[in-house]
């Protein structure tokens, strides 16, 4: 009925109509900025009277909008209303539930540009970034409705003489989704839709750096006519409300992008018994990674470059999937440097508005101020090649920045730093770039460049992380195509955009009738 699935394609923004679209909805969301967006509870809106004012990084004096800082008062009642509402929505026929994820996406598509626009505002991604990431979250609702569907069908039982034995995924109950700020509206979308597409209610708790987008998500929501209380929006400081919505005993499951102290930490709660619970809580934690490319002496050298600075400097370096180590082996080190310096002076830098911009600025002042802290312990472990201080504007710009010569055990070559700033280690041989390359505490993407076939099976088996490429970059994972998720200390490895996903919201009941 609905047809194979296939990834949404990307706006060409070289052309004419689409450049105008494009500038109008920039005109058209600038002329909005600084509204209020209150919290929503079973359909119904509070006020704002706590506020947190999300900022423009690309512009620090410019408001976004202002959100309410929900309070554990409200926290309490977004709890009591999902659990109250789940009790009739897990009911729900599985195709009616997947029907609101297709509108939804189809609404998404009609706000396209709309919604673009919202995020080179909020957090400074440039036009290609901001439809990628919009692309995304119609990538999972079309997915995941289609996987709503199937699991609706039940699990394959061996046939029993005499018997009819069945196997149904049901809902879990009330989860919680704590989306991250830089794909705020893909992440977002895919681990909320999961949730109540599979017939869970959710809390949604968006980053206080991106607020306004989940409130257009909502938007969305609301648009397609999903059931009041289905989805509960409550933006607020994780500091204040999140052990709340964690440790209550009406909270079922977790789903959460961030930082690796943050998800330790809520595996850490959901671990123990609240008291009245009576479930093991379930956690998809995604926490980041230190990703590493490994450049061989058997490529092309131009290609691993432009690979590399993609994948180091697309949306300034603020991808968990982003290359921020690569390994050059030792023949083709000095060459690979020097060309991947003159590609990364050639970036082009400063408000995302500009289509002509490839990176804009970091997140927020706490982001820069780390950045630099990493820029200085950095030029102590190597040597500054490029970049290493502020860029032009109004905001908060770091120049691309390199650095070289770097021991594996380096802090910048085994930190997370979430910047523009790569860390590059020279490696004797290809097994030196192996034991390098899994010298680290995460284990989430990577890349290796090499003709050689051996080469690029042992890369395969050999290479400990969730998403291994081969020579293309280590970032832009497609929905259903690059299962996403990541080993060791980057996450659980859950696998968004993949079919197992939809297994995390769901509980498998047997049933068999003699007949």
């Amino acid at each position: 009925m609905y047809g194979e699935f296939k990834n949404e394609s990307i706006i060409d923004f070289k052309r004419e109509e689409n450049r105008r679209k494009m500038e109008e909805a920039l005109k058209r969301v600038k002329t909005e900025l600084g509204g209020e967006y209150p919290n929503i509870i079973g359909g119904k809106r509070g006020e704002v009277r706590n506020p947190i004012e999300s900022i423009n990084p690309s512009h620090k004096g410019e408001v976004v909008g202002i959100v309410e800082n929900s309070s554990i008062k409200d926290a309490e009642r977004a709890l009591e209303v999902a659990e109250e509402t789940f009790r009739k929505w897990r009911y729900t026929r599985a195709e009616d539930r997947a029907e609101y994820l297709f509108k939804m996406a189809d609404i998404m598509r009609r706000r396209r540009f709309e919604l673009d626009a919202w995020l080179v505002y909020e957090v400074g991604k440039s036009w290609l970034e901001a439809d990628g990431d919009i692309a995304e979250a119609i990538d999972f609702l079309e997915y995941y409705g289609r996987e709503v569907i199937r699991y609706g069908e039940g699990g394959y039982v061996t046939p029993v003489a005499g018997e009819k034995p069945e196997m149904w995924y049901i809902p879990l109950g009330v989860g919680v989704s704590i989306p991250p700020w830089n794909f705020p509206m893909s992440i977002l979308t895919g681990m909320t839709a999961a949730a109540f597409g599979a017939g869970n209610t959710v809390i949604l708790k968006p980053s206080s750096d991106s607020p306004v987008t989940g409130a257009k998500f909502m938007e969305v929501v609301e648009e397609a006519g999903v059931p009041d209380g289905v989805v509960n929006f409550l933006p607020g400081k994780g500091s204040k409300i999140g052990d709340v919505l964690v440790t209550s005993p009406k909270t079922r499951f977790i789903t959460f992008t961030g930082s690796k102290a943050v998800g330790l930490r809520i595996v850490e709660l959901a671990s123990k018994l609240s008291k009245g619970q009576k479930w093991i809580k379930r956690v998809i934690a995604e926490m980041g990674g230190k990703d590493t490319t490994i450049v061989d002496s058997e490529t092309d050298l131009d290609s691993a470059v432009n690979g590399v600075i993609a994948s180091a400097y697309g949306y300034q370096g603020q991808k968990c999937s982003a290359c921020s180590r690569v390994i050059a082996l030792g023949d083709i080190y000095d060459e690979f440097v020097d060309k991947l310096v003159q590609k990364a002076k050639e970036i082009k830098q400063g408000p995302p508005e500009d289509p002509e911009h490839y990176m804009g600025a970091v997140i927020n002042e706490r982001a820069y101020r780390s950045i630099f802290e990493y820029i200085e312990i950095g030029k102590r472990e190597g040597k500054l090649v490029l970049g290493g201080e502020p860029a032009e504007g109004d905001g908060y710009y770091i120049k691309p920045t390199i650095i070289i010569d770097l021991d594996p055990k380096a802090r910048i070559a085994q930190e997370e730093i979430f910047g523009p700033v790569l860390a590059v280690v020279p490696a004797k041989n290809f097994d030196d770039a192996l034991t390098i390359a899994n010298c680290t505490d995460y284990g989430l993407t990577g890349s290796v460049y090499t003709r050689n076939r051996e080469k690029i099976d042992r890369a395969k088996r050999e290479f400990h992380i969730g998403n291994l490429y081969i020579n293309r970059k280590c970032t832009g994972a497609l929905v259903g195509a690059h299962p996403f998720g990541g080993f060791n200390l980057s996450g659980t490895d859950t696998k968004t955009g993949s079919r197992d996903y939809l297994l995390f919201f769901l509980q498998a009941k047997a049933i068999s009738e003699k007949i």
